[in-house]
């Protein structure tokens, strides 16, 4: 897998989609891809998208998708897609009140391990349009991100439907922008070390 993720990094992003099941990955991905709702099942294995930026602050970037299954089973293999990522997409359910704790430990898993140290996690806060959805700071609190703020990780919340697109018009600049300031900082740290 390493040779594969390699060979993505010198053409664009490589970006981990992870979550729970149901908290609406793939119909993220295909929203960011399509840019219309797709009906989804729930993801088995894995899927992958390469997506080209069309608009925005990262027009012209080309994002490769690890779209990982979420359900219990599949979590250990997180490891395997998040390892060489430039960035993770985390997606909650804004209205699954009784599984943030259990997004919080999943999510605690994937950015403690060493091959995601520092990685920049952008937090898709889905399924806003329902009744039922908490809002941003419920979130922020119940899943600790000023936890991972505190060990100096960049993580940024957008609140979203992926059923209507509303919140999605610039996901993939601002993924793109947190990306790129990563890899700066990559780079001064380097130079730093000579």
């Amino acid at each position: 897998m390493a040779n594969i993720f390699g060979s993505l990094l010198a053409n664009g992003y490589h970006v981990a989609i992870l979550g729970l099941d149901w908290s609406g990955k793939t119909s993220v991905l295909y929203r960011l891809k399509l840019d219309e709702y797709v009906n989804t099942v729930p993801t088995i294995s894995f899927n992958t998208e390469k997506i080209k930026c069309k608009t925005g602050s990262a027009k012209g970037t080309t994002f490769k998708f690890w779209d990982a299954g979420g359900a219990e089973k599949l979590r250990p293999l997180w490891k395997s897609y998040a390892r060489a990522a430039d960035g993770i997409v985390f997606v909650v359910d804004s209205t699954d009140k009784d599984r943030m704790d259990e997004a919080r430990c999943e999510l605690f898993k994937v950015t403690q391990l060493q091959e995601t140290k520092g990685v920049p996690v952008l937090l898709i806060a889905n399924k806003q349009d329902l009744r039922e959805a908490v809002g941003l700071g419920f979130i922020e609190d119940a899943l600790s991100i000023a936890e991972l703020r505190a060990q100096q990780r960049t993580v940024q919340i957008v609140s979203g439907c992926a059923l209507t697109g509303e919140g999605f018009e610039d996901v993939l600049g601002i993924l793109g922008e947190m990306i790129e300031k990563h890899r700066k900082l990559l780079k001064q740290q380097k130079k730093k070390g000579r």
